[in-house]
């Protein structure tokens, strides 16, 4: 069960949509810009590239292959995540999943090997706003 806050980023993201394997759309989403904290630690830039596919039920399937970084003073972070989302009323979309960090900057490292929760809120514009928490 969630317990622990880890953080919170905001980011600026982009979609595309991809070529599709089904008459569902598939969407590439880039996020850049992002800055906020993770592990108590201030995350100066956080960028990453995922996909979301649309499903049959009108959820969104998305995942970030290891192609997640996040930036401290001290080093970095790569992350790969999986969530289930939906589009939001208002023209965004909202996921929850399961995010896994890879840090090699010291004050990361407590993230190796922690299963983190996590809401990713993005509005109409574009701005995300990424919550976690440690799964314990």
């Amino acid at each position: 069960m969630p317990s622990e806050k880890m953080g919170s980023i905001k980011a600026v993201t982009a979609t595309k949509t991809l070529p599709s394997d089904s008459a569902l759309p598939k969407f590439e989403v880039t996020v850049s810009s992002g800055s906020g904290t993770l592990a108590g630690v201030e995350i100066l830039k956080t960028m990453a590239t995922y996909t979301a596919e649309m499903r049959a039920d009108g959820t969104l399937y998305g995942e970030v292959p290891n192609a997640g970084l996040v930036i401290a003073a001290d080093g970095i972070a790569t992350f790969r995540a999986t969530g289930i989302g939906t589009f939001t009323e208002d023209g965004g979309a909202t996921f929850k999943g399961m995010v896994y960090f890879q840090a090699s900057a010291p004050s990361l490292v407590s993230l190796n090997g922690a299963a983190i929760v996590y809401n990713w809120d993005v509005d109409a514009q574009g701005i995300a706003t990424w919550e976690l928490w440690q799964w314990t």
